[in-house]
């Protein structure tokens, strides 16, 4: 969700993910010899834009403080040979060349929170954050009071170790010019980071930011974190000993204690979910790369989760309209944001079984909310489509399960042919309203 993308390496990610992977992983996700597969950047149809649409105040509630100027941060003195030499095993694994230096600041813990925090009101504007608060509280995904800037900048100082600036292109991790084995795995992943970012612009992640596109964002941070996670992945079982890899291990895993689950999630998500997929395209033999999808980024999670459905099933927009003036006076716009599959399956993760909630948001086809509020009270609507009347209902009953094991006011209005909407409301009286308003 950062307007500024600072792709990170995750401490509970790298300790959660490496151990587990064993073998050899099968050939890097090299460069394919066949011609890249033709953009799926796009929507198969419109999405309504016109005044009182959805997109319109999403457009209008998305603002920003602009991203400073691109700038490289020059790298003082020759490449420590340490260093050097992970480059060098990156270029191998990842089958890319660096094209320019890589500007490498090996950092204390604390320097590394400070340069993270040194850019957070760019990458999560105050207001936007607060009015994404409470239509998230509203909804249920976070604790009542809960903050996401606060969970996330909580998130970033206890469980980010590493990460690469796609605008000033520095890498910055904890560690030293002679670095371990553990922070070894860490500039692997980075530099991977890098080497796209030179060779497929990684910037494209801060226009999707800078757009609130926030289901593309997500997507594309999966196939980028992916790629990163699966050389490292590489780098530990091809040049690390079998001590060091068990140095690695035995890192214990970091306490999230105090971070909404939901956040959590969220974050670690394209780590884990974006391996999966890079490992997918590796071992389709060649018919489709990792390159090809750095080139031609997903637009959706269904396409990760999918990775079969990739660059064929484009989501459906959808709209939902203003009901402001329903509502009564005082009421206005407080957040619109798109839901995917991935949004909806952490969610109903929370209160179900994961493995139903999968199930359920398995046949998603396109979603956004859009949240009201009048200063004292919150209403949201969330439209989602799906791709059959049947994963319709399915979604509907299993989100009405959810609802039941919560305690918010809440509501899934009929099914009507492939579409559901789920009212969220924060009190029973607004509920009322706002089912009056939805008709």
């Amino acid at each position: 969700m950062s307007a500024r993308a600072r792709l990170a390496s995750s401490l509970l990610a790298l300790v959660l993910l490496l151990p587990a992977c064993d073998g050899d992983g099968g050939a890097g996700p090299t460069a394919s010899s066949a011609s890249p597969s033709p953009s799926s950047e796009g929507s198969p149809s419109p999405v309504p834009t016109g005044p009182g649409s959805a997109a319109a105040a999403l457009a209008e509630l998305c603002v920003r403080p602009s991203l400073p100027p691109s700038s490289e941060v020059p790298q003082e003195g020759p490449t420590p040979p340490a260093i050097a030499r992970v480059e060098r095993q990156v270029e191998q694994l990842r089958g890319l060349h660096f094209t320019e230096r890589v500007a490498v600041d090996p950092v204390s813990h604390r320097e590394l929170v400070k340069g993270l925090t040194e850019s957070f009101d760019t990458s999560y504007p105050g207001v936007l954050y607060r009015r994404k608060s409470l239509a998230w509280q509203t909804i249920g995904a976070i604790p009542k009071g809960s903050s996401i800037r606060r969970a996330l900048e909580s998130f970033g100082s206890t469980q980010v170790i590493g990460y690469y600036d796609t605008l000033s292109h520095e890498l910055v991790f904890i560690g030293s010019e002679s670095p371990t084995a553990f922070e070894r795995a860490v500039l692997a992943h980075e530099l991977t980071h890098a080497v796209d970012d030179q060779h497929f612009g990684l910037s494209r992640l801060d226009r999707l930011a800078g757009g609130c596109k926030d289901e593309a964002l997500a997507a594309a941070l999966a196939v980028v974190e992916g790629s990163a996670t699966y050389v490292q992945m590489l780098y530990v079982q091809r040049f690390l000993t079998l001590e060091e890899q068990l140095e690695i291990g035995l890192q214990p895993v970091p306490s999230t204690a105090g971070i909404p689950e939901f956040i959590v999630q969220l974050q670690t998500w394209p780590y884990t979910a974006g391996l999966t997929f890079v490992m997918d395209l590796v071992e389709d033999g060649g018919k489709r790369s990792v390159n090809d999808a750095l080139t031609h980024l997903p637009v959706s999670t269904e396409q990760i989760i999918h990775p079969e459905r990739y660059q064929t099933d484009l989501p459906q927009p959808v709209d939902v309209p203003d009901l402001a003036p329903k509502l009564g006076p005082g009421w206005t716009d407080l957040d619109v944001q798109e839901v995917g599959e991935e949004w909806l399956s952490l969610l109903l993760g929370l209160r179900i079984e994961r493995a139903s909630g999968a199930s359920a948001a398995a046949g998603w086809d396109g979603g956004i909310y859009r949240a009201w509020s009048d200063g004292d009270h919150a209403a949201v609507v969330m439209a989602t489509v799906w791709d059959t009347s049947e994963d319709a209902s399915r979604f509907a009953q299993v989100m009405q399960r959810w609802l039941d094991a919560g305690d918010g006011a809440a509501t899934v209005l009929p099914v009507q042919g492939s579409g559901v909407r789920v009212l969220f409301a924060s009190d029973p009286a607004t509920l009322s309203a706002l089912e009056t308003a939805a008709g």
